[in-house]
């Protein structure tokens, strides 16, 4: 019989729906029922691509024994932290406060007032180097419990304390400037892997936003030393078994310090952030490998993830079936020389094996490898390496593909939409701006509501329950922005106008100018969470800067663009001193040192050639933070268009800053060095 999770959107909560576990989804019922039986909350947090939190669910909320302790002596809550994020955040902070580490899935024991007093992540079915059980850990909790309830009381108490007490040192209200940004990247070049590139060693995750500010960096400043490390950083990945050599697409991390074997699940937000990094890398030096990943991750998002409503589904598991009935990790991505030879021929099969790196002893398990292109120079001619793909890929058709996450949660539609509009405007594939406009058009039809608030998740065309995060806001505006931008629709500008408001009202405090990751009508915590760090992507805080700043410099809104600036003190604080988890906050501090630019074009219609030329020249420059209006003079859309008029009849582009604006241009050369991006 299905538990109470039947009812739920969440594929995670689905996927328990038939666990013997009575689970309860997040509710004021669950712990209302916790008081009325007198036991303590087990909390288990995960999410549906989650490798371990499969492992978990079939080791132990499966087991018929184990399910039947947990429901006599607990009140089991289950949580989809890609739903909840705020709750996720809350008891992660706790978590990784009593123990030094964390991660997924997350087991938290609560009083019935949602206080934690014990934590842990993934238990094993039977004591395991130094672990104990699941089932030990239960029993200890319940024992806890019943006979040392004052211990428990004291210990849920002061770790509530502690965590109330804790301050994020605000740097104050001024924006970082050239010694903090320097600062920041002498600490980067002090982390970097000059073999390998990226920062840092195993495991080694995509550094998305740390790559956007070394772009921008280099476009301020010159500095060669930025440009290589994004450069190279870049190159390596793309080469690396992180990213589908067949499929295109990038996995969530690499378990190794050299960008060979990825933890195979791949999410949305890592694709969107990474499509945008190097589709403006290669706007920067016009890498043809640049090109071509970006272009083939944007097809691997439309193609694989984007959902039956037009927007963007939220990952694909690590694991699937390797053909015996088992669920393995990377059986849909591995091969073997044999299985390559198979495909494709004796002949052919050795090519493969030599170009993507597949050995007999394999660089994964079982001797099997994970696709590389370690070879600087190609093997192969284009030809014969576009036709071993398609049929590899045609092979890899039949197996068993990876389950599918359809949740689609806002945040990661906003970096999507803001992705695939720059991507398919800089290389002319108008079809990658129609995905992103109806993602969009999703959102707002779904999403928002007669208010403009917005709802963090739906699925299958029926919105989720729980409210928007900062994140969501802030990503969303930011994909309408650079929807506006491209497409010369203005009515993208006034949706992130609405948003941008609700952040300005319910996400500021307005003594400090710090921000919180939810608003304050929302449901109240042990704690509000507020981060300002970049994780897996950017911070609410850091991504909501930089939306009220390019806000701000299309209207010439003043709040926002107070509010951008008063953000940035906590990147003054934290850049010099961790600038590897901060780096979209350095990226929006470069936009705000570069001014950033305004460049309005105006033309007798948008679609007339000119007006099309100067228009791409300009979303091609490499200003940092950059925006841009296009339209027709006087028209009202866009108010950097206001009393913008032809010259001589002819196209024209202004390049401005505060919407002070310098002489109008007609000529693509001239606004080309105008946007070059040197302060």
């Amino acid at each position: 019989m299905a538990n109470r999770l039947a009812h739920e959107t969440s594929p995670y909560l689905l996927q328990h729906a038939d666990n013997p576990v009575d689970w309860w989804p997040w509710s004021a019922e669950a712990f209302e029922e916790a008081r009325r039986r007198d036991v303590p909350v087990l909390l288990s947090v995960g999410y549906s691509s989650c490798h371990w939190c499969h492992v978990l669910a079939t080791e132990s909320f499966e087991d018929e024994v184990v399910a039947g302790f947990m429901n006599d002596h607990f009140v089991n809550i289950k949580v989809d932290r890609e739903e909840r994020p705020d709750v996720d955040a809350v008891y992660m902070e706790a978590v990784q406060a009593a123990t030094g580490q964390g991660g997924w899935p997350m087991t938290v024991f609560l009083t019935p007032d949602a206080e934690p007093f014990y934590f842990g992540t993934y238990f094993p079915p039977a004591p395991r180097h130094g672990m104990p059980s699941f089932r030990q850990v239960l029993e200890g909790v319940r024992a806890a419990w019943a006979d040392r309830r004052d211990e428990v009381a004291e210990v849920a108490g002061k770790i509530v304390r502690d965590l109330s007490q804790r301050e994020i040192n605000y740097g104050g209200t001024e924006i970082p400037g050239e010694e903090e940004l320097a600062q920041a990247l002498l600490g980067l070049t002090r982390e970097y892997d000059p073999q390998r590139g990226g920062f840092g060693g195993a495991p080694k995750f995509p550094p998305s936003m740390v790559i956007e500010f070394l772009l921008r960096h280099h476009a301020r400043t010159g500095s060669e030393g930025a440009l290589q490390m994004a450069s190279d950083t870049c190159e390596r990945m793309a080469r690396g078994g992180i990213y589908d050599q067949l499929g295109g697409g990038f996995a969530r991390y690499s378990v190794d310090r050299d960008w060979v074997v990825p933890h195979f699940e791949k999410m949305l937000y890592d694709n969107a952030l990474l499509c945008r990094v190097y589709a403006h890398l290669w706007r920067t030096t016009g890498s043809e490998l640049a090109r071509r990943v970006a272009l083939e991750t944007a097809d691997f998002m439309v193609r694989e993830l984007r959902t039956n409503e037009g927007g963007f589904a939220s990952a694909l598991d690590a694991d699937s079936d390797d053909g015996t009935g088992k669920h393995v990790e990377g059986a849909y991505y591995v091969w073997t020389p044999r299985q390559l030879a198979e495909v494709l021929g004796d002949e052919d099969g050795e090519l493969a094996a030599q170009y993507f790196g597949v050995t007999e002893e394999g660089t994964f398990e079982h001797g099997q490898s994970v696709l590389q292109l370690p070879q600087q120079d190609s093997l192969l001619d284009a030809e014969k390496v576009a036709s071993i793909r398609e049929r590899l890929l045609g092979g890899r058709a039949g197996r068993s593909a990876p389950g599918r996450d359809d949740k689609v949660v806002a945040a990661w539609n906003g970096l999507a939409i803001a992705a695939l509009a720059e991507t398919g405007a800089y290389f002319d594939r108008p079809d990658l701006v129609e995905a992103a406009v109806g993602a969009a058009d999703l959102l707002v039809r779904l999403h928002l509501d007669e208010q403009a608030r917005l709802a963090r998740t739906s699925k299958d065309g029926q919105v989720g329950a729980n409210a928007g995060v900062l994140e969501d806001y802030a990503d969303v505006a930011e994909g309408f922005l650079a929807l506006a931008s491209v497409t010369g629709e203005g009515v993208w500008l006034e949706f992130a106008g609405f948003l941008l408001d609700h952040v300005l009202a319910r996400f500021v405090d307005q003594e400090s100018g710090s921000l919180y990751d939810t608003g304050a009508d929302a449901e109240r915590l042990i704690r509000r969470p507020q981060d300002p760090t970049d994780n897996a992507t950017p911070s609410g805080w850091t991504a909501a800067a930089g939306a009220l700043l390019s806000y701000a410099a299309q209207t010439g809104a003043e709040p926002h663009r107070t509010a951008a600036e008063r953000a940035l003190g906590v990147v003054k604080a934290l850049g010099p001193r961790v600038p590897r988890f901060i780096g979209w906050g350095l990226a929006v501090a470069e936009a705000v040192l570069d001014g950033p630019k305004e460049v309005a074009i105006v033309g007798p219609a948008i679609d007339e050639e000119g007006t099309r030329a100067l228009h791409r020249t300009a979303l091609l420059g490499t200003s940092p933070g950059a925006v841009v209006a296009v339209g027709t003079p006087g028209s009202d859309e866009f108010p950097l268009l206001a009393e913008r008029p032809l010259v001589d009849g002819r196209p024209a582009a202004y390049v401005c800053r505060h919407f002070a604006c310098d002489a109008p241009t007609t000529d693509r050369d001239r606004l080309r060095a105008a946007l070059a991006g040197r302060s």
